[in-house]
């Protein structure tokens, strides 16, 4: 985050948009877990700790993405500040701690009906994005909430998979057409030539930025050079969650008309996304059976 937020104030942004390009580098989504999967090794201490990492870290990222936005579309303001401090404090011990307690037992009491369990889990998902909103939150904050919250009570349910299906065949496809509506292709193609030191920066910045965390986590506790650089392929992907931000911050106006992320950051984060995209997985897949193969012959935490 700090690496973004310096590259984009270096390139010229004012100092809000670039905190806002900083938490939007700090965001990723492990695409490589499919690999880890197929591997065998989701139980290995550096895959767990690289998706718990992914959890504190998107969080983080939106809160802060969360304060930015309201923020910037309203004006700097000190009461501002505090209200939405205040309503933000308020607002994630409600959903973590009551929503995900009146949800548990709410599922519980419906989870041998399942198009019931289907609806209310779903339902609790649409409710906490309009509480978001209320507060000046993007939705996104709301539902990724809602999802830590209400997690450990639908693991392992039939509805589950269900609401993963109808996610990823209906509602994923559906947001990259409204983005694919929002892009320029001929836009697109002049911003890697014109804005080539836009989209290289945001990248280097990313590349390393989590290597650095990989790499001072992983000599920390003793994980061997395969292990750490499998934890960095694994943060590198930026896809579900900063493609939803980057769309939020695009259309976020403030008082004189301009946008949070013009059209340039627009398209160098589109770069961005398909570059890492691409360079996760392949990097996931080079580095995890090396990481086995290291893992076998000496103890993941060993120093």
């Amino acid at each position: 985050m700090l690496l973004g937020t310096l590259v984009a104030f270096w390139l010229g942004y004012e100092l809000l948009p670039a905190i806002v390009v900083g938490s939007l580098l700090a965001l990723h989504t492990i695409l490589g877990s499919t690999i880890i999967a197929r591997l065998g090794a989701t139980s290995l201490e550096p895959v767990v700790v690289t998706i718990g990492a992914t959890m504190v870290s998107d969080t983080l990222s939106l809160l802060v993405f969360a304060v930015c936005v309201p923020l910037y579309a309203s004006g700097f303001s000190v009461s501002g500040i505090a209200i939405q401090v205040i309503e933000i404090v308020v607002f994630i011990p409600l959903v973590l701690l009551g929503l995900g307690r009146a949800g548990a037992w709410l599922l519980r009491r419906v989870e041998n009906e399942e198009e019931t369990y289907f609806v209310l889990m779903f339902g609790i998902l649409a409710v906490t994005a309009l509480l978001a909103q209320l507060i000046n939150l993007p939705g996104i904050v709301g539902t990724f909430l809602a999802g830590l919250a209400v997690n450990a009570s639908i693991k392992d349910k039939p509805a589950k998979g269900k609401l993963e299906f109808m996610g990823n065949t209906v509602f994923l496809p559906i947001f990259f057409i409204v983005t694919g509506f929002l892009i320029d292709p001929m836009a697109l193609i002049a911003s890697i030539s014109e804005d080539f030191f836009l989209a290289a920066g945001i990248i280097v910045a990313l590349l390393i930025g989590k290597w650095i965390a990989a790499e001072s986590c992983g000599r920390a506790f003793g994980y061997p050079a395969a292990a750490r650089r499998t934890v960095w392929s694994l943060t590198l992907p930026q896809v579900a969650a900063k493609l939803a931000a980057t769309l939020v911050a695009y259309k976020t106006f403030n008082a004189a008309g301009q946008a949070l992320l013009d059209s340039r950051m627009f398209n160098a984060v589109l770069i961005m996304v398909l570059v890492t995209a691409i360079l996760g997985p392949i990097l996931t897949q080079y580095y995890a059976p090396r990481m086995l193969g290291e893992v076998a012959k000496e103890p993941v935490g060993s120093r």
